[in-house]
């Protein structure tokens, strides 16, 4: 199984912070942001992962990560062209690196603590399907999401983005594992209202074959898409390392 880290976009949201570097790139409490989803990959035991990244700064992530020696993985990179296309469309351009394998994939500005690692051996061993990862949010919090309903064996039964009554109060993260049909399942994909190929139109493919699973995450925090995010993740992460619990 290998890993794939989508670390694209232009962040703009978070500018002026992001008008020289890659929101991906800049400090959460004593590293980089990248380097939190990468270390979930590396304790799950996998040894090859992909970063994409948007043009503009792709030079600036093979300045930092290199080759991969300093984590024990080897990494590899590609450049999505089109930020504005959509985190299918990356997930689509992962293909040739995935080749026969299974691909777990992680939003770069992702950070949690769950260990992926038994779930990584576990899917290994499914025949077909994917995962998907949630989070219970407190009150109505979860519309803001994607919503999952699982029943109680964790089989997914719904998703839907951001809707007024959630179904649930279990919000989709950025955490993703595909069996190798996922690359013909994203050329079959249309675009949303919003230009995009939508992850959530992608996983409904899963849902719909019956074959959609969902663990949930204890915390988890996406560090891009405000200024508050990111000073709430700055301390969030603070708080977790000093208590031993990152």
């Amino acid at each position: 199984m290998k890993g794939v880290i989508l670390a694209g976009g232009l962040a703009t949201r978070l500018r002026p912070l992001t008008w020289v570097t890659n929101k991906h790139l800049l400090p959460v409490y004593n590293k980089p942001m990248i380097y939190y989803p990468i270390e979930s990959l590396v304790k799950a035991g996998i040894k090859e992962v992909l970063i994409s990244c948007s043009p503009d700064h792709a030079g600036q992530f093979t300045n930092l990560l290199k080759g991969g020696a300093e984590f024990g993985v080897k990494f590899y990179y590609s450049v999505q062209e089109n930020p504005k296309a959509g985190i299918a469309n990356a997930i689509g351009g992962a293909k040739e690196f995935a080749g026969d394998e299974k691909i777990a994939v992680i939003l770069g500005d992702n950070i949690f603590n769950y260990n992926l690692k038994p779930t990584v051996e576990k899917f290994k061993k499914r025949e077909k399907g994917a995962v998907v990862f949630g989070i219970r949010m407190p009150g109505m919090e979860s519309k803001h999401y994607g919503v999952i309903e699982i029943d109680s064996a964790g089989k997914v039964i719904s998703i839907e983005e951001k809707p007024e009554k959630p179904k649930s109060n279990i919000a989709q993260t950025g955490v993703y594992f595909y069996d190798n049909r996922v690359f013909d399942f994203v050329a079959k994909l249309k675009p949303s209202d919003r230009g995009e190929l939508e992850v959530t139109d992608l996983n409904n493919v899963y849902l719909k074959e019956g074959t959609l699973e969902c663990d949930l995450l204890d915390w988890w925090i996406d560090a891009g898409t405000s200024h508050d995010e990111l000073l709430k993740a700055n301390n969030l992460v603070a708080e977790k390392i000093q208590a031993g619990k990152l």
